[in-house]
């Protein structure tokens, strides 16, 4: 098949619409559903992102897309209890495999922006990993193959129109790539730079010069994501997964607010309050997700005020105050942060460090660099100058 015709583009009026190939057959196959435009910008964007993190890497690796940038992204590490309480996968009977556990980080990492995602999957979707995916709100997925299981699990969702679709792994794309704005062609080489290669950690201007082996491996999924997150970027990492990334902010100290802020709603979701927090039952899940975020925000009394707890609470729980958000967030430690371009203001690294990061990689090359290393070895924070820009557009 050399093209597939779309219902419209980016909105309704935005028509005819199709994906095609100028030469050769299309490297992917629709199994199920029907995926709109926005669909293939997601699932082929995603697609790339975990290819790459399965290479770099060695594991399974998952993402979760929406509006052609990763909500989460993540290799396919083990759960402990608490991730599995917080990610909602602790009623599982089933063992998770490792694409299932990447598929469980990736999404719970922000899941009000994982709400209607895109996922992608690095490996075969096997049936535990259609069972995590057919409960939750999703327009659909990509992967290299699907087990006949997965495949009867994921037709069963959204009545019968969830979009599943199956890309050749093996499909090399031209060395040039092109797209048209306002009628103008744009072409340029496809962004082919490896970001596994252990020289990206030997410039390192900071007192502090030891990168653990799991900050280069989590410094390396903050530089993949990014690879493939619309600019300017910012991604915090740990334990093998994304937990906090800011996406197409105009400056750069707003993205790594964006991202810090994420990161430290993931770490707060781990409290003790908020893991015990008790629910109604049959409570929906979108409902819930919402009902903490809100929970841990300043704005915590739009849930706890009185004739409206009852609506989501067995029983009135007791606030998260800000006292206990700080001391929690001060236990949060050994958190990587990468950046698509340089920092040109040390207020980058202020807050960065107020979320537990110590571990940075970034492209260097700013005029006050100076100042960036200093703000790094006021906080003992390892930072690497990689000489990489990360642009996406």
């Amino acid at each position: 098949m050399k093209e597939l015709a779309l219902k419209y583009g980016c909105n309704p009026n935005q028509k005819p619409s199709r994906i095609f190939m100028t030469e050769g057959e299309l490297p992917l196959e629709v199994l199920n559903g029907r995926p709109g435009y926005i669909n293939f910008l997601d699932a082929l964007n995603s697609w790339q992102l975990v290819k790459e993190l399965k290479a770099a890497t060695g594991l399974p690796a998952a993402a979760s897309f929406k509006h052609v940038s990763p909500a989460g992204a993540a290799v396919g590490l083990p759960l402990d209890d608490t991730l599995k309480k917080i990610y909602f996968v602790d009623d599982i009977k089933e063992e998770l495999s490792p694409i299932a556990c990447a598929y469980a980080r990736a999404r719970g990492a922000d899941r009000m922006s994982s709400y209607g995602d895109f996922v992608a999957l690095s490996d075969t979707c096997d049936a535990v990993t259609a069972l995590l995916l057919k409960r939750e709100v999703s327009d659909g997925v990509i992967a290299p193959d699907y087990t006949e299981e997965a495949l009867e699990i994921l037709r069963e969702k959204r009545k019968g129109t969830y979009n599943v679709i199956k890309i050749d792994p093996n499909y090399v794309p031209e060395p040039v790539e092109r797209k048209q704005v306002f009628g103008i062609t744009f072409e340029q080489g496809r962004n082919e730079i490896c970001l596994s290669d252990p020289s990206l950690f030997e410039n390192i201007p900071t007192q502090n010069k030891v990168f653990t082996e799991e900050a280069k491996r989590d410094l390396m999924i903050a530089l993949i994501t990014l690879k493939y997150t619309q600019s300017n970027s910012v991604c915090y990492a740990k334990d093998g997964q994304a937990i906090g990334i800011g996406a197409g902010q105009q400056s750069r100290i707003h993205c790594t607010r964006l991202a810090g802020n994420k990161a430290d709603i993931w770490w707060l979701r781990q409290h003790p309050k908020v893991m015990n927090l008790p629910f109604v039952d049959k409570i929906r899940r979108a409902d819930r997700d919402n009902t903490i975020d809100v929970y841990i925000s300043e704005d915590h009394d739009d849930v706890l005020a009185d004739g409206v707890w009852q609506q989501f609470f067995k029983e009135k729980p007791e606030v998260l105050t800000m006292e206990e958000k700080k001391a929690w967030i001060a236990q949060n430690t050994n958190v990587s942060l990468a950046s698509d371009a340089f920092f040109p203001f040390g207020d980058n690294i202020e807050r960065a460090h107020k979320s537990g990061v110590q571990f940075i990689a970034q492209a260097g090359g700013s005029v006050r660099d100076d100042h960036v290393i200093a703000t790094c070895d006021k906080y003992n924070i390892a930072m690497a100058f990689i000489g990489i820009r990360l642009f996406h557009h």
